[in-house]
């Protein structure tokens, strides 16, 4: 008789119901939100605070370029030394003191600059500050050496090589970025579910042997039914547990933004961002990058995340539920999660350094038909367009592995859910394996 059906749905129903399951399912959005939330708040009020600045420019090369702005004020002071506008700044609830001192050579101004402020300046308010002396001294310093600015910012010639392969299918840098990111952010994502639900699952065997419940549901269940089973009911637990992280996050987020009036999306970098986007090359940039997006491989990508999470995950949670059965406690299974963790990190590692570098290179081509790499690795490679036949082959494979590895897993599982108060050795395992 198949008793995977009855051990998922009880695997599923014993997680869900779990108290501390339930409480970290529901607390951990409202945490994630809450910090969300006090950031945003703090970021907010650093925004709406007016910050006046007092300009000495005793080379008077500098001092009408500054233009106040929503929370920057500039103050010039004339006719005082540099001790008299310390003073007064200081007696002042002004932010800071710009001083550029007077020099006869416009190099040795720009190295002569100083700012004075009770407590350290922001970084982004110096650089901006930076960027505006820097771009009228160096115009100053052209007109002098009777350079034509005008003409020299019009001789300016922009290069942009387009990409095109033999089929006639056009690409760009940004492209390539894009794809990269995409590719990332989903092997990260299943790295994470990796180690998250895996360690899950490899818990509650562990549990469920020092309790020794394990001893009377093995009497009636075969050992791959049983394993099987709570790797899906555990699965299945964790995508429930997302799923609801996802819509009360969701929620939370418009909660606070409507009741508090919290921009949760606003940060010290959000004016800097809007006055960017005002500009013609930066919007040009950003529609680029929309078109990228928009030149992925949806579908395809879409219908791979899935198989080859679901393969990974699966591949991999066979492992932790054989090491679990092999051990009494959680100390023990160091010595047995790094062989696991090490393929892993390697795959996420390939990923970022080769796969940009060269999608299709062997490296890259290799390690994406490794199972325990293919992964991350492959769902890295398809947005840089891999061939369908090579996705196929690399799914093949990683199904075939499965299936080989929890035939090996439930013979560990078999021999070393009854085994008790002993710490088992790569030896040992091998041996339970030829039973």
């Amino acid at each position: 008789m198949n008793h995977l059906p009855l051990i998922i749905k009880r695997e599923y129903l014993t997680k869900v119901k779990n108290k501390s399951f339930i409480v970290m399912t529901i607390l951990s959005p409202i945490i994630m939100i809450a910090l969300i939330s006090v950031v945003a708040y703090l970021s907010q009020l650093n925004n709406d605070k007016v910050r006046t600045i007092s300009i000495l420019d005793e080379s008077g090369l500098v001092k009408d370029i500054f233009e106040n702005t929503d929370n920057t004020t500039y103050h010039i002071l004339e006719n005082m030394n540099l001790e008299d506008a310390k003073a007064l700044v200081l007696e002042s609830s002004a932010y800071g003191l710009l001083y550029i001192d007077k020099l006869d050579a416009i190099d040795l101004v720009s190295k002569n600059i100083r700012f004075y402020s009770k407590e350290s300046p922001s970084l982004t308010l110096i650089s901006d500050l930076e960027y505006h002396i820097q771009t009228e001294l160096t115009n100053q310093n052209r007109i002098n050496q009777d350079i034509d600015v005008e003409k020299l910012k019009h001789s300016k010639i922009d290069v942009t090589i387009q990409q095109e392969n033999f089929d006639g299918e056009k690409t760009s840098k940004i492209d390539s970025i894009v794809k990269l990111i995409f590719g990332g952010a989903t092997g990260y994502l299943l790295f994470m579910f990796i180690i998250i639900y895996g360690n899950m699952i490899m818990r509650s065997v562990i549990e469920e042997k020092t309790s020794r419940i394990i001893e009377i549901i093995i009497s009636s269940v075969k050992p791959v039914q049983l394993m099987l089973g709570k790797i899906i009911g555990t699965s299945l637990a964790g995508i429930t547990q997302f799923v609801i992280w996802l819509i009360l996050g969701g929620v939370l987020m418009m909660i606070v933004s409507a009741v508090f009036g919290i921009d949760m999306a606003q940060s010290p970098q959000q004016d800097m961002l809007q006055q960017a986007m005002g500009n013609a090359e930066v919007n040009t940039k950003a529609q680029e990058v929309l078109a990228a997006f928009y030149n992925l491989p949806i579908t395809n990508l879409i219908i791979a995340f899935i198989l080859f999470f679901i393969g990974g995950y699966l591949l991999y949670s066979s492992l932790y539920a054989a090491i679990g059965a092999a051990v009494d406690n959680e100390t023990d299974t160091q010595q047995f999660l790094i062989p696991i963790m090490i393929p892993l990190i390697l795959a996420v590692y390939i990923g970022i350094f080769t796969v940009i570098e060269d999608p299709h290179g062997i490296v890259s081509t290799v390690f994406s038909f490794v199972p325990l790499t293919s992964p991350v690795v492959m769902l890295m490679r398809i947005p840089f367009g891999v061939p369908l036949w090579q996705q196929l082959i690399s799914l093949l494979l990683l199904v075939g592995t499965f299936l080989l590895t929890v035939w090996f897993a439930a013979k560990i599982y078999r021999v070393g859910i009854l085994m008790y108060g002993k710490k088992p050795s790569y030896k040992e395992l091998i041996k339970w394996i030829k039973y």
